[in-house]
């Protein structure tokens, strides 16, 4: 069977030669290969250099098709889209005729004309892949148009969640980030933990204001003297256009903020193995972010807002701790309980820490797309 993927995933070129890309959609690839007799990835080409978060194509049967760099909300870049919808169709087109069965991933600025051309004008098996809050109230125009195609759809969409007025056709669909070997490792770990003296915090993710790194500053800075003594480091991983602003924050204070940009997967777990707990106190439109998986995995407790289908594997005080109202005042309630815990209290929280991880590993997503998807 041959798959195509078609998505608005990063990729760059190297200075080899090689072609790379956003390392979360790439390790999920890669894990697929084997059980297709090819994968073709259509996406967009960046002409800029490779962040360390980028992987490559370990399996020979994957190809890449480029695509132009389309997306983004200034009326420049809608514009460049529209231009660019004959192209992205008769590219689609062209790679759609060799093949067995297709995969959209979804909510993208092409999604917008993708959706309905699929829908009319392709007769090949293939479903949907919907990665944002499907329960979002006010999404922007593109999101709330790509939604509603979703919902009339006739072929399988797989969305963030579980709620109460799903279509049928829309199946619950957690995205994988861990191997096996990672479960055994973070059991491992969990089972050594303890509640040290000193706690070390972190976040991954865009250093935005939406996604809350700005209330994890503030709330650090308004914490007493006292509490203050019984933080470790606070390590923040990820880039954006604010993460100066937030530099220069983070050194009116005197906590000790770590910024590492962009990081490859295995030194991110190395983040969550040191860290007690994991912070986002996000308020931006969320699926469900797989980060806060990969840091249960490792007893790394996630401190997150309620957001899309954050909470209904996120369960306060029993496996993480829910920030409630979604502000620095919010996120510091959670810190002052955290420096009341007992060992037992945190012994309790760990021995939960991993009850859903499982649903996040590749071989348990590549098994349900099989046999529930592709059968």
């Amino acid at each position: 069977m041959k798959l195509v993927i078609i998505s608005h995933t990063e990729h760059y070129k190297t200075t080899a030669g090689k072609i790379v890309g956003w390392g979360p959609t790439i390790n999920e690839i890669n894990h697929l290969a084997s059980h297709f007799e090819s994968i073709t990835h259509i996406a967009m080409l960046h002409d800029s250099e490779a962040p360390p978060s980028a992987a490559e194509y370990t399996e020979d049967n994957i190809h890449f098709v480029a695509l132009p760099v389309l997306g983004g909300t200034s009326i420049s870049s809608k514009l460049k889209t529209i231009i660019n919808i004959p192209k992205v169709i008769s590219v689609v087109n062209r790679t759609l005729r060799n093949a067995d069965v297709f995969q959209l991933r979804t909510p993208t600025g092409i999604g917008v004309f993708l959706i309905p051309y699929l829908t009319l004008f392709s007769k090949k098996k293939g479903w949907y892949k919907y990665a944002g809050n499907w329960n979002q109230e006010h999404p922007s125009f593109g999101y709330r148009i790509q939604r509603y195609f979703l919902k009339k759809q006739s072929r399988i969409v797989t969305i963030n969640g579980q709620w109460p007025t799903q279509p049928k056709q829309c199946l619950t669909f957690e995205n994988p980030c861990l191997i096996d070997e990672d479960l055994l490792s973070g059991k491992d770990l969990v089972s050594s933990r303890q509640l040290d003296e000193k706690l070390n915090f972190c976040y991954v993710g865009r250093l935005e204001t939406p996604k809350g790194v700005g209330r994890i500053i503030e709330a650090f800075g308004n914490l007493s003297k006292k509490e203050k003594r019984r933080v470790g480091q606070v390590h923040l991983i990820g880039d954006g256009n604010e993460k100066t602003h937030f530099e220069e924050l983070a050194q009116q204070s005197d906590i000790d903020f770590r910024f590492y940009g962009y990081l490859g997967r295995n030194e991110v777990f190395d983040v969550y193995k040191k860290s007690h707990f994991f912070l986002m106190p996000t308020s931006a439109s969320e699926g469900f972010p797989k980060v806060i998986a990969e840091a249960s995995n490792f007893g790394c407790l996630p401190v997150v807002s309620s957001v899309s289908a954050i909470a209904q594997y996120v369960k306060h005080q029993e496996n993480g701790f829910i920030v409630s109202p979604i502000s620095a005042e919010g996120l510091k309630l959670q810190l002052d309980t955290i420096f009341n815990l007992d060992n037992s209290e945190y012994q309790d929280l760990l021995k939960h820490s991993q009850d859903f991880v499982k649903r996040f590993t590749f071989n348990y997503y590549t098994s349900r797309i099989l046999t529930e998807i592709l059968s």
